[in-house]
């Protein structure tokens, strides 16, 4: 679509489509950028936190589908970023919300997003196209402005050459160019290297208020340079697409295997277990929300909590050294593991939350005790 399209169209609707590369679709109202839009198509089942999962690097190139039906209500804030931008290619909802209803917010959803060139697909029966993915998988899908050039059938064709999130590195495209810090404001803080794979804002803010000063580095920085910045630990990132296809970053990790202490987070979880020998595959169905039930197997405790994966680590191929933490009581996946010969923990759901429950949040507090213990 032409600027002089999308500037005639952005005050108003147009009807939209969203073809999926098994034949399926989709008709709804096109609000936000009404531009055209390809990705893996997902579901989340929060109930809020739609700005959080919009500005997450993890959601690059992805549609997200939210289950819950009225979206928009309390409106955008700054304070709610988890990066500079967004990253979800397109939002499909039930319905939309035009009035903001909360004394934070800044200006609609509606409005942000088209500010951020983010379509917006309204109206759907979100219920039928959940359980079609639920049945059939995540799949790649086609969000396009029913007005447009091709017919249904050259929308279908065109859907069934879109590429999957398997063998996509997409860490490249969302991680920092270039270092960047976020101090502490203690005294003597401890120092963290953070490899950027898509890191979120809150992540850093819950490391700081530790007490932890973090350097925050491009996805393939080798390990010579970690260990050449002398920090107390090394963190990995959460972020988008396969973790086998970030080669640079397994192999400096299992360079980095008991020089430092070491925790990782969703793909930076599923990083850690590659470079220990683990293997993983692609779910025929992710997790996407803020309520998925995680037992830990330290405790015996359920824990509620945040997830956006499409991928998992193999349980038959843990080798002897290498146990299983946490596990995923909807489906049995495995959800954290650690080293038992070297200082490396990782889990696959985001205990930093935003959005989400905060259950999980004691695992920063480990790292932080580890890091001092080997010191």
């Amino acid at each position: 679509m032409s600027e002089k399209q999308l500037s005639a169209n952005l005050m108003g609707t147009t009807d939209g489509l969203l073809v999926l590369n098994n034949g399926r679709f989709f008709r709804g109202k096109l609000r936000g950028a009404p531009i055209e839009a390809t990705g893996e198509v997902i579901f989340n089942t929060s109930m809020s936190g739609y700005q959080e999962i919009l500005t997450d690097p993890s959601y690059n190139g992805q549609i997200v589908t939210m289950t819950y039906p009225h979206i928009g209500n309390y409106g955008v804030n700054l304070d709610d970023m988890e990066s500079k931008t967004t990253h979800a290619s397109a939002l499909i909802v039930r319905e939309l919300s035009h009035i903001s209803s909360n004394w934070r917010a800044r200006q609609s959803l509606d409005q942000w997003l088209i500010e951020h060139r983010i379509p917006v697909l309204e109206g759907v029966d979100t219920r039928s196209l959940v359980k079609t993915i639920r049945s059939s998988g995540e799949c790649s899908g086609l969000l396009v402005p029913s007005d447009s050039r091709h017919t249904l059938d050259e929308l279908r064709e065109e859907a069934l050459g879109l590429p999957t999130m398997a063998g996509q590195n997409l860490a490249r495209q969302v991680s920092t160019r270039e270092s960047y810090f976020w101090p502490s404001t203690e005294k003597k803080p401890l120092t963290v290297i953070a490899y950027d794979f898509g890191i979120k804002y809150n992540i850093l803010r819950i490391m700081n208020n530790l007490g932890i000063s973090v350097t925050v580095v491009p996805w393939n920085t080798s390990a010579a340079e970690v260990l050449g910045m002398n920090p107390a630990g090394v963190f990995l990132s959460n972020g988008p697409g396969d973790p086998a296809a970030v080669g640079e970053a397994i192999d400096a990790v299992r360079i980095l295997l008991g020089k430092l202490p070491i925790f990782g987070i969703c793909l930076g979880h599923q990083i850690l277990a590659l470079a220990l020998g683990c293997k993983t595959y692609k779910l025929a169905c992710g997790h996407h929300g803020g309520n998925h039930p995680v037992m830990d197997y330290a405790t015996n405790k359920i824990e509620i909590t945040s997830h956006n994966h499409g991928f998992s680590v193999e349980e038959n191929s843990l080798p002897e050294n290498v146990r299983i933490t946490h596990r995923n009581l909807n489906d049995q996946t495995v959800e954290g593991l650690e080293s038992l010969v070297h200082s490396a923990y990782s889990v696959q759901y985001h205990p930093e939350a935003a959005p989400g429950p905060r259950d999980a949040s004691y695992l920063f507090g480990r790292f932080l005790e580890m890091m001092k213990s080997c010191s």
